[in-house]
């Protein structure tokens, strides 16, 4: 049942690992935990966002696009990556980023303006209330230069990104054989909703019995529910008839599962249960989480572990989305972590 795939780019250091979390695995007790290492996708690309882009920036240079424009927060992990990938395919590229413009350039913010990338920083209130207008308005300004623009949403989650994923559920099927297992899910962390929909249709295309869950880092679950069912309306129109047709019965039964329970005071805000999860991942296996993404999803999954939610699987398989630069700017939380007691985990300071 799956499309024929469109052009894309070879940009990601692909397959990404998999492996099992054996001593994590025995410490919490339950299924056994898989990590998918998608941070491992590039060094300074590293993350989910790569596998998107190899897509979209397809489309952009087939297209005759020399200008990017996309937005996302001061951190965004997915405005470095496209900064990044800008200056290695000589493109243009203009970041409209949330937030207060800080005293000092650090993390992503940091590697976007070291690859050129050109900046305009707004208030939260405003770039909510007007980020139409403001893509709009840059827009206009490059195409009045002559330029041809493609503009990029948030995570590069619409039609052309969910390609990223729904490849990457091909690649984790594949890994699955490799290694002999079914896992019962496939958990990720959930912000601008393409990683999920693209694997929640991937693995509904393949028929597997596989189910996808993302764990919310803001929103709510029907609105991961819209936003998959927008993302996917947008990549159904992509394809051809004969491609459609074959895909049509996968899509009237796809099921997006979102756990909303562990956004915590909000996004881009940290909370000791998900600091306290990256110390613990960090010493039991040398994996480095993210307080605003990975930290928070993978918290959620442990403790939906030690409350029986998973007490009928086997195998659980999360997908490490990176954000490893997005660790530096939370460098104070992360330091009283580290001169505290665990909370969660009950592993002690060496």
């Amino acid at each position: 049942m799956l499309p024929r795939f469109p052009s894309k780019l070879s940009l990601a250091s692909l397959p990404s690992p998999l492996r099992p979390l054996s001593r994590l695995s025995a410490h919490i007790g339950g299924p056994r935990i898989w990590l998918k290492s998608d941070d491992l996708s590039g060094s300074t690309l590293s993350g989910n966002k790569v596998r998107k882009l190899e897509f979209t920036l397809a489309a952009a240079l087939e297209a005759g696009c020399d200008t990017l424009i996309t937005c996302g927060g001061l951190q965004s992990n997915h405005c470095r990556a496209t900064a990044i990938l800008a200056a290695r395919l000589g493109l243009k590229v203009h970041l409209i980023l949330r937030g207060d413009p800080p005293d000092h350039l650090d993390g992503n913010h940091l590697l976007d303006a070291l690859v050129g990338a050109q900046i305009s920083i707004y208030p939260a209130k405003q770039y909510h209330h007007e980020l139409d207008a403001l893509f709009e308005h840059w827009q206009q300004h490059y195409q009045n230069l002559g330029s041809k623009v493609w503009c990029v949403p948030t995570g590069a989650s619409d039609g052309w990104g969910l390609w990223g994923y729904l490849n990457a559920s091909i690649e984790l099927q594949n890994d699955f054989e490799r290694h002999g297992i079914e896992p019962e899910y496939v958990i990720c962390a959930t912000g601008s909703g393409g990683t999920q929909a693209g694997l929640s249709l991937g693995f509904a295309l393949q028929q597997t019995s596989t189910q996808v869950l993302g764990m919310a880092v803001c929103d709510d679950a029907a609105y991961f529910k819209n936003k998959a069912e927008h993302d996917i309306r947008e990549w159904a129109a992509l394809l051809d008839r004969d491609d459609y047709a074959r895909c049509a019965p996968a899509l009237e039964n796809l099921n997006v599962q979102t756990n909303d329970a562990y956004i915590g005071p909000g996004y881009a805000r940290a909370y000791p249960e998900a600091l306290e999860t990256i110390k613990l991942l960090a010493r039991l296996e040398g994996e480095i989480l993210d307080p605003v993404y990975t930290g928070k999803a993978f918290y959620g999954m442990l403790n939906e572990i030690k409350k029986g939610s998973f007490e009928h699987c086997s195998d659980l398989v999360f997908v490490h989305t990176g954000g490893i630069f997005g660790v530096f700017p939370f460098r104070d939380e992360l330091q009283r972590t580290l001169n505290q007691n665990a909370l969660f985990t009950g592993v002690e300071n060496a």
